[in-house]
């Protein structure tokens, strides 16, 4: 089963603008569909398209790129090996899994000056050192980012396309959905949280009527090839990168969710830490949200990269990581989340999928908390922070996150008094339907990808 991404349309903005000027890199963590969705775009948008897998290309191919001196030459080696006609600004080349032979990556500086083919890249770990320290990364090279499918992306796969359309309306008319719009969509909301956004879980969860455990085979296979990059790349700090890995299910279930790695290790200290967390980052496979001492005056300007919450890059992918497969597979787990029953988990998948849809608007992930020296604890916690990104008339916009339909606002309330001038709107984001005020903004979860569009 193919499904719709939004990438495409991106690809489709590239090849307009660009004319071939410059070559794509799609960049992403692994399993996200990257190599589909390319060869999708090939098929759709070109006369004609090859595909060099890195991963599995012979000594012939990898050969070729020695005669770059020559591209004439270049391109009478490579083609050879395939049996396709090309035909000059007609034609597309793919190399996938670019960041197995970082060669091919610089050799796209040549390639575009050339102008013959249009060329995308797909690359996972692309933008660690270890994978460019040797080559010049060429400034014809343009970066698309690719997460796993959105909500949105998961309900076009629903085929459930009209009901979104009446949430988007709703959403900028600023009128409530009714019950049963409401209900539905939380069941579906409720469906991506399990299954997640990896195309493999999806289509095994569609394909096989909706069976979580069908969607959690692939999960797991997935979380097992992240391990083996894990001790492939991540080399001198492996062991430390496996470490928080592991970890982060039993990090986001405390109350604080942040990375504490005095429970990692005994000795654990950031400067230890640092090069294993930003390992995860530039991979994709996590999401890092940083503390912000000061938001009034800027997020990355004032943020302490040393108390840092780590979440999966996909939910559904936590939920296999956290659970083991005998508690899956007899449903139970399953339906509790389904019914909303499930109340002791149910806040860190809550939490993971909202950072996952913040991160795939392409926003960067900060939290804010404030100690109270009098009532030894923290008496603010803020999940998410999120700005208008204006540098002339910076507003702030505090996101907390509840999984359960009874709850405060206290720690929302003690942030507006205390940086009252910054805050543009407080949001929260719920289980219930949407409800407004002057000062505050309620939103089912499923609407979170409609805001700051």
């Amino acid at each position: 089963m193919e499904f719709k991404r939004k990438v495409y349309d991106k690809l489709l903005k590239w090849k307009k603008r660009s004319g071939g000027r410059t070559s794509v890199l799609i960049e992403g963590a692994r399993r996200v569909g990257k190599s589909t969705v390319a060869e999708s775009f090939a098929r759709n948008e070109y006369k004609s398209y090859i595909i060099i897998d890195f991963a599995n290309a012979s000594k012939r191919i990898l050969d070729a790129f020695e005669y770059l001196y020559d591209i004439d030459l270049f391109y009478q080696n490579l083609l050879i090996n395939f049996p396709v006609r090309m035909y000059p600004r007609k034609s597309l080349i793919i190399f996938d899994e670019v960041q197995r032979f970082p060669k091919a990556r610089e050799s796209t500086k040549y390639l575009v000056k050339d102008g013959r083919y249009d060329i995308i890249s797909t690359g996972s770990l692309i933008s660690i050192k270890e994978n460019v320290e040797n080559i010049v990364i060429p400034s014809e090279e343009e970066k698309i980012r690719m997460y796993p499918m959105d909500f949105e992306e998961f309900i076009w796969a629903e085929g459930a396309e009209n009901l979104w359309n009446h949430i988007s309306d709703c959403y900028q008319k600023r009128t409530v959905p009714d019950r049963t719009v409401h209900e539905m969509a939380m069941r579906i909301f409720r469906e991506y949280m399990l299954v997640g956004g990896m195309p493999q879980a999806v289509n095994a969860f569609f394909s096989n009527h909706r069976d979580f455990n069908a969607a959690d085979i692939e999960k797991r296979n997935i979380l097992n090839l992240y391990r083996d990059d894990i001790r492939k790349a991540a080399k001198k700090y492996s062991s430390k990168v496996s470490a928080v890995f592991e970890h982060i299910p039993a990090a986001l279930s405390k109350h604080e969710k942040r990375i504490v790695l005095s429970e990692i290790d005994d000795n654990g200290r950031f400067s230890k830490y640092d090069e294993p967390l930003y390992w995860l980052e530039d991979s994709m496979i996590c999401n890092l949200c940083y503390l912000c001492n000061d938001p009034s005056v800027g997020f990355a300007l004032n943020i302490d990269e040393s108390r840092v919450k780590a979440y999966l890059c996909d939910t559904g992918l936590l939920v296999s990581l956290a659970f083991s497969e005998n508690e899956l597979s007899d449903n139970t787990l399953y339906n509790a989340i389904m019914n909303g029953k499930l109340s002791l988990n149910e806040g860190m998948l809550y939490e993971n999928v909202i950072a996952q849809m913040i991160t795939a608007k392409g926003r960067k992930l900060y939290y804010y908390t404030h100690y109270s020296t009098e009532k030894k604890r923290n008496d603010i916690e803020i999940d998410f922070l999120l700005s208008n990104e204006s540098k002339l008339n910076f507003k702030i916009f505090p996101v907390e996150v509840k999984s359960s339909k009874n709850y405060t606002t206290t720690s929302l309330d003690a942030f507006k008094n205390r940086f009252k001038i910054r805050i543009a709107k407080s949001i929260i984001i719920h289980p219930k339907n949407c409800s407004f005020s002057d000062e505050m903004d309620k939103y089912p979860p499923y609407m979170v990808p409609l805001l700051f569009s």
